[in-house]
């Protein structure tokens, strides 16, 4: 306003200082050059940056893998999947759950180790047969939900509950809940965790592909004390939190995956490892716990910001523009309701109830 004022003045100076003078300074020409000083432009406002959609967003989009040759790229929690191949939702020793999420995809290698575990496991073991939780997406790539890793195509979940002599429906495999295998924080439940548990483990762990594979501390410590201590194979079996219903298997990058980064052989999983994390765990769970001081709320903490396409390599943007390959994600009619064991004569006599 002050500025608007200071040049309205300036102007009128002008004009009578000119007529002081004698000129003609109420000509039209001098009147639209006054005009003229007393408008205003303000800045143009800066263009909005639209902000990148999040990687998870494009990735969980594709319900088909790239039609591209096997690849697994970038690193386990950081990459995504080109070529992928789907684990068939039923098998002579094994079923898929949770279809709706459509994440029974992997690279061809990990797809085959699954299906041989399972059969192994079942001629060998005696094993029931595999659940089989989470692979990946069609493409891999950072998931809506869930999983920080299980993004190239090289990590399975398979759960701890046997397979039931049955095939099971949509509906139940999108409710049927796995089964804990801890009694405490610190041990197994004996009842449920069994000497079958640990050869389906040991098993998992035979295969010269398999990297590591996580299980619940707990667990961990159930198989060294079955096993009397180290042996090769517990090597490769880490204790990582949660992981109390499932094994999660990780494999090795495949040959001719340019651009696959392996995490290398793990570390930590020594016996008496896993007896120290028993010991320290336990005497921190006997310990009193102090009643925490009341203070202020906190303010909550920034949101980590999105993964975008940019964060992952740069082969990630060919396998999302590339075109699509198979068919398209299972559908409910591809599962059909589990068929009905025949009745004894006695029972279809029996009166209902």
């Amino acid at each position: 306003m002050r500025a608007f004022l200071l040049t309205r003045l300036v102007a009128a100076g002008a004009i009578v200082v000119s007529c002081a003078a004698g000129t003609a300074a109420f000509t039209p020409a001098a009147i639209a050059q006054t005009a003229v000083a007393d408008v205003i432009v303000p800045p143009a406002p800066k263009p909005a940056v639209p902000k990148p959609t999040p990687a998870k967003q494009l990735f969980g989009s594709k319900d088909r893998p790239a039609d591209l040759k096997p690849r697994a790229i970038g690193f386990y929690s950081r990459g995504c999947l080109a070529g992928g191949q789907a684990l068939p939702i039923d098998g002579p020793a094994w079923q898929a759950m949770r279809l709706s999420r459509n994440r029974n995809w992997g690279h061809p290698n990990l797809i085959k180790l699954i299906e041989r575990l399972a059969t192994d496991a079942k001629r060998e073991d005696d094993w029931p047969g595999l659940l089989v939780g989470d692979l990946t997406q069609p493409r891999g790539g950072p998931m809506l939900s869930g999983h920080a890793s299980h993004q190239i195509g090289l990590d399975a979940d398979i759960w701890l509950t046997p397979m039931p002599d049955r095939r099971l429906s949509w509906a139940e495999r999108e409710t049927t809940s796995a089964v804990s295998m801890l009694a405490d924080t610190l041990s197994v439940d004996p009842k449920v965790f069994t000497t079958k548990h640990v050869k389906l483990i040991q098993r998992a762990a035979s295969y010269p592909e398999v990297e590591r594979i996580g299980v619940n501390p707990a667990i961990k410590l159930a198989l060294c004390r079955a096993e009397g201590g180290d042996k090769p194979w517990l090597q490769k079996i880490q204790g990582w939190p949660g992981h109390h219903y499932h094994m999660h298997i990780r494999i090795k990058c495949p040959e001719n995956s340019d651009g696959c980064t392996g995490q290398g052989p793990p570390t930590h999983t020594s016996c008496a490892h896993a007896e120290k994390w028993y010991r320290d765990t336990k005497a921190w769970l006997e310990q009193p716990k102090k009643p925490k001081p009341k203070t202020e709320a906190k303010k909550p903490s920034k949101p980590k910001p999105e993964v975008t396409l940019t964060d992952l390599p740069n082969a990630c943007e060919d396998v999302l523009a590339a075109a699509s390959a198979g068919s398209p994600k299972n559908q409910i009619e591809h599962v059909l309701a589990p068929a009905r064991k025949p009745v004894s004569r006695a029972a279809a006599v029996s009166p209902t109830r």
